[in-house]
């Protein structure tokens, strides 16, 4: 099992990569431009979950030497950073399609980033159960990183988010077209971001023995929160007037609620099993189940609709996407269940 919960990670990247590339060769529409460049950098995001995937796993299968602490979180940052530059090279191009496709190329980089983070943070998930045995404000168990370096891992996805906001900010400053339909889909990548702090806070907090009660709630409300709200703005977006422009970002901001739900149930999940047992936790990766297929269905719609209102083209084929991020995800919490059951 610990081959296919590693497996399915590169398995998605590797779909992401293909149905990009495919979309990419059948024409050079800017719908196809747009959804191929996007599809393939999401390939980025699957990679850097993949190093978390064998990050914990290697340390449950106790075939983890120090090497990998370096090489598994360094290769997700690579990912994340080749997913960057590339949409900051093809923002350089002046058409639209360009503009667009790099900006969120961009954002995706910052989210791989992130995950990456979760993956450095990861390093020593083996001491959570430690940590757990240790009494309450015990301090951390021995190995824990130190304060300072847990307060840089929470700051990097925080800062990522930040970043994402500012691009967001000069874009809806922009104006047009590019910066109305970019705008909305950083800013949609930016809550994801966001809500990643709340992961890699749970993490961290747990290794060292910090983990409070209130933090408990604290952070799954707030990822709920941040679904939630990328969930409205997409409405929001989708019904706000009748142009068409509207109809990719709010499809987009639709599916990545979804994947921010998913990582609702990481996040969840290590809520529910500290300092405690709970029953139904070997449940909790059928929530990124459900978001996975959500994408997929709705994307099923969506290629049915692209007949008669060809804008709903690219939401569609990035929906195939973000079903792929969202099914990445199960393998993750799977993995964390395994690693936390009682």
């Amino acid at each position: 099992m610990s081959v296919v919960f590693r497996a399915i990670p590169l398995v998605m990247a590797v779909i992401c990569i293909a149905f990009g590339w495919y979309v990419l060769s059948s024409g050079d529409a800017a719908g196809n431009l747009v959804a191929g460049r996007v599809l393939i950098s999401l390939a980025a995001i699957c990679f850097a979950l993949f190093t978390t995937a064998a990050t914990i796993i290697r340390q449950l299968i106790h075939r983890y030497p120090p090497i990998w602490h370096v090489v598994l979180p360094a290769a997700g940052y690579l990912a994340a950073a080749t997913a960057v530059v590339a949409g900051l090279f093809i923002i350089s191009g002046p058409s639209l399609p360009d503009q667009v496709s790099g900006h969120v190329m961009i954002g995706i980089g910052l989210i791989a980033g992130c995950v990456s983070t979760v993956a450095a943070a990861s390093v020593k998930f083996s001491l959570i159960k430690a940590a757990e045995a240790l009494p309450v404000g015990g301090g951390p168990p021995t190995g824990a990183y130190s304060r300072s370096l847990g307060g840089l891992l929470i700051s990097v996805p925080a800062v990522l988010a930040a970043t994402g906001f500012a691009v967001c900010a000069g874009l809806f400053r922009d104006g047009g077209t590019a910066g109305f339909v970019a705008g909305h889909v950083v800013f949609g990548l930016s809550v994801i971001c966001s809500a990643l702090i709340a992961l890699v806070s749970s993490v961290v907090r747990q290794v060292r023995n910090e983990f409070s009660a209130g933090e408990r709630y604290v952070w799954s409300w707030f990822v709920a929160a941040m679904g939630t709200v990328n969930l409205l703005m997409g409405l929001w977006v989708l019904f706000s007037s009748q142009d068409p422009a509207r109809l990719a970002p709010g499809v987009v901001l639709i599916g990545l609620s979804l994947i921010c739900f998913s990582i609702l149930s990481k996040v969840l999940l290590l809520a529910l099993v500290w300092r405690q047992t709970f029953a139904l936790a070997n449940r909790i990766p059928l929530i990124p189940v459900g978001t996975a297929l959500a994408c997929l269905f709705f994307a099923a719609f969506l290629f049915v609709a692209t007949v008669a209102q060809p804008a709903f083209f690219v939401g569609a084929h990035v929906l195939v996407g973000l079903g792929a991020v969202c099914f990445t995800l199960f393998s993750i919490v799977s993995i964390l269940e395994a690693g936390t059951a009682k």
